[in-house]
């Protein structure tokens, strides 16, 4: 009860009209950023942080919010309309989707997701309402060496889980590491890959770190595979949901939202492991019940998937907030924003900062709610925004990378590193390294530092203290096991399955992928 009465205070705080404008305008540029194609949340997110800039902590909250839920909603508008998932946990969402908007039924698959998404959401949010200072008040007891451990966790989950390709997960972490050292050493007071420049003195921000990756690299990216027309979108009419829509929509929304809470409050979730799962459920359901329309365009395959990636979403605010650690790369952003405030995400925030806490989770639920009453009738106008040739759709995004980039510190030089990072994020698109671990490495990286850092300075310099701990020693175990049991699982995997090779010695699949890629290039 007394979570609720500081939810009540929440909104208290937040429900006055300046702050209820903020969070639609928050919206409105949310989903106007991430319906435009190949822009997932976590990109509009980076692009649009310097908006809020300049505000109070409590108006840049509901904003921020309103963002964070129009981003969302925009990735699936793009997977249903054009099949081109702004983020992998959109690829699920796309499959449905895209078939029903292409039967003539795009209306009830816009109106699903956006009703299947406003339900897991608000249900998401209401449990990270309970669970984040529960899970608080248990860290704060958490030492030095025990939130090392979690952290190293994190990324190797995060890293070598839920990436396609380990080593290529590891080298993404790597790079991140690595960008997180720039910048001054706080215990000898010596500067780390500087160069001796001196504007590199300081740590690089990571506003531009996630603009240069996210946006310029995606920019470029499009630019070298340029198609000079504009992508064909299905029209939309009104979204629409008829009863027999509501009927088979429902359950798929609920058990979506079980699946995807649980794995977005763990600290290594995501959203794409219960969004296939969801989908698996779904379609296995449909099956016994006889009303088979998977691969025709079955609505469950929409509504299902899209209430666990909310859900999961919503979820990933408990290792948020509670413990400082972003699973997702839509949450690394979040994190920088509230950094940019001077917050520190962890498990002393509930208790040294509680109307912040409260304000932000109520801001959730408000955007939210306003996502849904804005954006569901304006759905045509999104898809129209999908006709802008890619040419002028780019250059639009490069020109507000550059202006938030710039925005951040007011330095010419941070256009400077925008283009490196731009460039690098060209290059990790290229040889299929994923983004997420980079900004993770970013983040993490100095925190992980300043605990491994005390614990050795309280054990004196003595290695041990890294697992002197009984929750670190739990932790560690898991990590060995989550590094362990894959390769053991691939050794004794049987030999027996051997891919068909052709006479020219590629791989079947190997050709048909290169063969696709082409089409694709041209």
């Amino acid at each position: 009860m007394d979570n609720l009465g500081l939810l009540m205070d929440g909104f208290g705080a937040v429900l006055t009209p300046e702050n209820l404008l903020y969070a639609a305008i928050g919206v409105l540029l949310g989903t106007f950023v991430g319906v435009l194609p190949g822009i997932g949340p976590a990109m509009a997110v980076a692009l649009l942080l310097p908006v809020t800039y300049g505000l109070d902590p409590i108006a840049a909250f509901i904003m921020f919010a309103g963002i964070y839920y129009g981003g969302m909603y925009g990735g699936s508008t793009t997977a249903i309309l054009l099949n081109t998932p702004g983020e992998s946990a959109s690829v699920m969402t796309a499959l449905e989707g895209n078939l029903m908007a292409r039967a003539g039924r795009a209306a009830q698959a816009l109106a699903t997701a956006a009703i299947g998404s406003f339900i897991a959401g608000t249900i998401g949010t209401l449990l990270v309402v309970f669970f984040a200072p529960a899970l608080a008040s248990v860290a704060v007891d958490i030492g030095a060496p025990s939130y090392f451990a979690l952290m190293v966790l994190a990324m190797i989950m995060v890293t070598s889980v839920l990436g396609g390709s380990a080593l290529r997960g590891f080298i993404a972490l790597f790079l991140g590491l690595t960008i997180g050292l720039v910048g001054l050493d706080l215990n000898t007071g010596q500067t780390r890959l500087s160069f001796d420049q001196p504007l590199l003195a300081g740590r690089i921000d990571v506003v531009v770190v996630a603009v240069g990756i996210f946006a310029l690299g995606e920019a470029l990216w499009v630019a070298a595979h340029l198609r000079r027309n504009p992508a064909h979108v299905i029209p939309v009419g009104r979204p629409w949901m008829s009863g027999s829509d509501l009927k088979r929509s429902w359950g798929p929304w609920l058990r979506g939202t079980a699946y995807g809470f649980p794995f977005g409050a763990l600290p290594a979730g995501g959203a794409e492991i219960p969004t296939f799962l969801s989908y698996i459920t779904e379609k296995r359901i449909a099956a016994r019940k006889g009303h088979d329309e998977f691969g025709r365009g079955a609505i469950e395959g929409v509504a299902g998937p899209e209430a666990a990636n909310n859900a999961s979403a919503a979820g990933t605010f408990v290792p948020l907030l509670a413990l400082g650690l972003p699973v997702t790369a839509t949450s690394a952003v979040m994190l920088a924003a509230l950094q940019g405030y001077g917050i520190e995400p962890g498990p002393s925030l509930m208790t040294d900062q509680p109307e912040l806490v409260w304000a932000l989770l109520a801001s959730l639920l408000i955007g939210n709610v306003l996502l849904l009453v804005l954006n569901l009738p304006l759905a045509p106008l999104w898809a129209k925004l999908l006709q802008i040739p890619r040419p002028q759709l780019y250059a639009g995004i490069l020109f507000f990378a550059a202006l938030g980039s710039y925005a951040a510190n007011i330095q010419a030089f941070d256009l400077f590193l925008l283009l490196l990072l731009g460039l690098l994020g060209l290059l990790m698109r290229r040889f299929g390294l994923p983004v997420l671990p980079l900004i993770l490495g970013v983040i993490l990286g100095p925190l992980m530092e300043t605990k491994l850092r005390e614990a050795m300075a309280l054990s004196r310099g003595e290695v041990s203290a890294l697992w002197s701990e009984p929750l670190g020693v739990v932790i560690y175990v898991v990590v060995a096991l989550v590094v362990v049991v894959p390769i053991v699982v691939r050794a004794v995997r049987p030999a027996a399955v051997v891919p068909a090779v052709e006479p020219s010695g590629r791989v079947e699949g190997e050709a048909a992928d290169n063969q696709g890629n082409e089409e694709a290039l041209r």
